[in-house]
């Protein structure tokens, strides 16, 4: 497998809010590259193909990072480590990129995509989701963008706990304490309240 997506950023001097502040005005987003060594470069890249390449990638896809160094350019291969987002304004404030090494395996937390109609919903149960992501561990490039879990034979009282997850060849799940992950449960007395009064709201609106 290669590593298809790259940015190009370029190294940049100044740190702190003075110099961030007018990197962002210029459409830059600044930025931190973590090598796999350990050592920190401060990095500025063009905000339209940093969003794009995240669109893609995402958190759990390696790319390749290509930096520009007063002309001398070099590429590492890295995963989006942290992000930090304008409160109201969809753009990106600072990006931090992690050096891997391909041949090393990395921990990164996989989202999850219920697929699929509990069987045990259909018959009046309550699907009840405990998990957004799952903590994956692989090498960087064998990684997947997301986990599927097919939830449809669940009946009332089933449960898919973590180690009942399909994963793919060479990539296990990092858990202490094999922990639900969903689950379809009985209504409780206030989701039967709801149902209800949902009903009723509905029939006198008819």
């Amino acid at each position: 497998m290669e590593i298809e997506k790259t940015l190009k950023v370029t190294k940049r001097d100044g740190s702190g809010k003075g110099p961030s502040g007018r990197l962002r005005a210029e459409g830059l987003v600044p930025g931190v590259f973590y090598t796999a060594k350990g050592e920190n470069v401060l990095v500025q890249a063009q905000s339209l193909p940093l969003e794009k390449i995240y669109e893609s990638v995402g958190k759990t896809s390696v790319f390749n990072l290509e930096i520009d160094d007063n002309g001398s350019v070099s590429t590492y291969p890295v995963l989006i480590w942290q992000i930090q987002n304008h409160p109201y304004k969809k753009r990106f404030l600072h990006v931090d990129y992690y050096g891997v090494d391909l041949e090393k395996e990395v921990r990164v937390d996989v989202p999850i995509e219920f697929v699929g109609t509990a069987k045990g919903v259909k018959l009046g149960g309550v699907l009840e989701t405990y998990h957004e992501t799952l903590r994956l561990s692989s090498k960087p490039l064998d990684m997947p963008k997301k986990i599927e879990i097919d939830i449809s034979d669940m009946d009332i009282n089933a449960t898919i706990t973590v180690s009942d997850v399909k994963l793919p060849e060479n990539v296990k799940a990092v858990f202490d304490q094999n922990y639900a992950v969903v689950s379809v449960v009985l209504p409780s007395k206030e989701d039967e309240a709801a149902e209800g009064e949902g009903a009723k709201e509905e029939a006198q609106a008819k």
